[in-house]
């Protein structure tokens, strides 16, 4: 048995503990106790096993200054920011190139393409299973020309083994009659699902681990630290707590903690928005994709959430007032005549590293210490079997897939 530390609680954080607790180990969780932060709170609430395609793919840069001018197109960026986010973006820009799509979308495909089965057996026997539900995930389209101009994207899908209905017409008013006439064309893929309020189980996940045994302790962990290239335990206030192995989950506040490990990663906040409307009129058989306005629609307990945008602009500043009112435009555009009672608002911070694959595995040179983030908007698809990964490694098992496209020590 070992005692473990997890440095934040989100969906990764979280699962990794529950992994960990099964396996034998003694785990504790050490997290800045934010809840609304974290995107495993805020996300779309799909698991979308299909979102496999970055979004810096060939083409982006030849789009994007027209999406950054339109207020009307979800990308943004405080320009105050653009300085510093120049270096990232940079790197970011440098994978937009038909293999490295190829090489991003087989890296994601093995960590969340069995999405809903991997939430199943993290979450069976507790009480946060009530909150997965299986579902299709419909991607719509204006019509079948705008599918079409697509074609890349469902290519790299077919060739890692995906497939999908397409509805159009009659097949598709009778698929889910509540949307607009002018989306004409969608694409429907099964064994997807849902989670019915993310934040409700996460919250769940954590009682369950606590109920077992596990210990979670509010705070900011300063640093990780060693004797002899092996980690010895975490400093948190002035306190040294003892550990064999500390797992870093903190999502898109992980660099700080990583650059003192010798770990030069080039990771961003892709901030996310939501609206959440409460008692709405109008509510869709499942999880959509918007693909025009590149936002998801997903029914969940009591509201619908609408989900999206990426904006550029650093973990310190405030939320932005014109994303909100995007995404209100554009779901009534979607849905005409939806109504509710209440808006709720969130913004939240994904972790974005430059390469867009996540980072999982051991630090190199430093036995023990471990990372588990940068999964930009797939972190709730891929948290259960990130988590399971990280504790067969951290319990001396050979995962049963290539880790090395994940590894840290490719920014060492």
């Amino acid at each position: 048995m070992k005692k473990v530390i997890v440095i934040g609680g989100g969906i990764v954080g979280i699962s990794t503990s529950i992994w960990l607790q099964r396996a034998g180990h003694k785990v504790t969780i050490i997290d800045r106790g934010v809840a609304l932060d974290r995107a495993s709170y805020g996300n779309g609430g799909v698991l979308a096993s299909s979102a496999i395609v970055p979004v810096n793919v060939p083409g982006l840069m030849r789009k994007a200054p027209g999406m950054l001018l339109n207020p009307g197109q979800p990308l943004f960026v405080k320009w105050s920011y653009l300085p510093k986010l120049a270096p990232w973006l940079m790197r970011y820009i440098s994978h937009c190139r038909p293999e490295e799509t190829l090489r991003i979308a087989a890296a994601l495909n093995a960590i969340i393409g069995d999405s809903l089965q991997d939430h199943q057996l993290l979450a069976g026997g507790t009480p946060a299973a009530r909150r997965i539900r299986p579902s299709d995930y419909v991607f719509i389209y204006d019509d079948k020309a705008h599918y079409d101009s697509d074609a890349s994207s469902w290519s790299v899908r077919r060739s890692l083994g995906f497939e999908w209905d397409e509805l159009q017409g009659d097949a598709w008013k009778a698929h889910d009659p509540v949307f607009s006439p002018d989306l004409k064309f969608a694409a429907c893929l099964k064994n997807h699902g849902m989670i019915d309020d993310p934040g409700a189980y996460l919250a769940d996940l954590t009682d369950y681990f606590v109920k077992q045994g596990g210990q979670v302790l509010k705070g900011e962990a300063d640093d990780v630290v060693h004797e002899n290239r092996a980690v010895s335990g975490v400093r948190i206030g002035g306190e040294t707590i003892p550990a064999n192995a500390v797992v870093i989950a903190g999502g898109a506040w992980s660099a700080e903690l990583t650059r003192k490990l010798g770990l030069n990663i080039p990771l961003e906040s892709e901030r996310g928005y939501h609206l959440e409307l409460w008692e709405p009129n109008l509510m869709p058989r499942g999880p959509v994709m918007i693909v025009g306005g590149k936002f998801v629609v997903t029914p969940m307990e009591g509201r619908l959430r609408v989900a999206g945008i990426v904006e550029f602009g650093g973990l310190k500043k405030p939320p932005s007032k014109a994303p909100f009112s995007l995404l209100r435009n554009s779901i009534r555009a979607a849905l005409p005549g939806l109504t509710w009672k209440r808006e709720t608002r969130w913004m939240g911070h994904r972790p974005a590293p430059a390469d867009s694959i996540p980072l999982i595995g051991e630090v190199p040179g430093l036995a023990g210490a471990y990372l588990g983030f940068g999964h930009h908007h797939v972190g709730l698809t891929g948290g259960p079997r990130t988590g399971q990964l990280l504790a067969q490694l951290i319990s001396g098992n050979r995962p049963n897939i290539d880790l090395s496209p994940y590894a840290p020590a490719r920014f060492a």
